[in-house]
């Protein structure tokens, strides 16, 4: 007889609160923490300036801290599951914030005319309509990057990856990739566009250094433990 409790539905109730409790709590806290400081200490006068600015690093650390987990448990000789709850949780809180930089983010340069960040207006003379200059690709690159973490996080659950498939799903789940490739670009797009101080073009640029090298050695780690468990075919000796 199954014990009261212990069923399925138990299990999940008790595995739901437990990400809440150790992932989404610390998760949020820093994330709230960190956007605040940004938010407090930046000169702007302007309140969604200043509210697009405290959203948009943490969004991006947070991106590509859903890249690092796989390479570090990798390096550790730790097998990473299909669906890390850890990855998943992490990956939540990182399309939350993208999507709501993103959001803000159409308010700031152009009030009241958001399509402009994608058009160029019928004052500017330009036979292509579509914004091809470095305010243009930092704005493309980062809807983009939003649009495909928001699909991402849509889909981060037992449901999706039930219905999905495991192969197909992992397959859709690797577009964080591409995800944080456009969010990277579209961060240094705004550096060049905005100046912005030393200290924040460094988190830019270590947050995509850190997640490339780790990623290759992660890759590299994988390969060497592919090749020593792959099966060798034993060469029998002549009678």
């Amino acid at each position: 007889m199954q014990k009261r409790g212990s069923g399925p539905q138990s299990i999940r109730r008790e595995r739901f609160w437990r990400r809440i409790r150790v992932h989404h709590l610390p998760i949020g806290a820093a994330t709230i923490a960190a956007a605040l400081l940004l938010y407090a200490t930046r000169p702007y006068k302007d309140t969604l300036t200043k509210l697009s600015f405290a959203t948009a690093y943490p969004a991006l650390v947070l991106t590509a801290a859903t890249l690092l987990i796989g390479p570090w448990n990798a390096l550790r000789r730790k097998t990473t599951p299909v669906s890390s709850d850890l990855r998943r949780d992490v990956g939540i809180w990182a399309g939350i914030l993208a999507v709501v930089h993103t959001v803000i983010g159409q308010n700031v340069h152009l009030r009241g005319r958001p399509w402009l960040y994608y058009i160029y207006g019928p004052k500017e003379a330009h036979t292509f309509p579509l914004r091809h200059d470095r305010f243009g690709f930092a704005n493309y690159t980062g809807l983009g990057s939003a649009l495909l973490l928001l699909a991402l996080v849509a889909t981060s659950n037992d449901y999706a990856l039930r219905a999905l498939g495991t192969p197909r799903w992992k397959q859709l789940q690797r577009w964080n990739y591409v995800a944080f490739a456009l969010a990277g670009a579209h961060a240094l797009g705004y550096q060049t566009n905005e100046k912005q101080h030393a200290s924040f073009v460094t988190v830019v640029v270590l947050s995509i250094a850190i997640t490339a090298i780790l990623q290759a050695l992660g890759f590299r780690s994988r390969r060497a433990a592919a090749r020593n468990c792959s099966p060798r075919v034993a060469v029998q000796p002549l009678q």
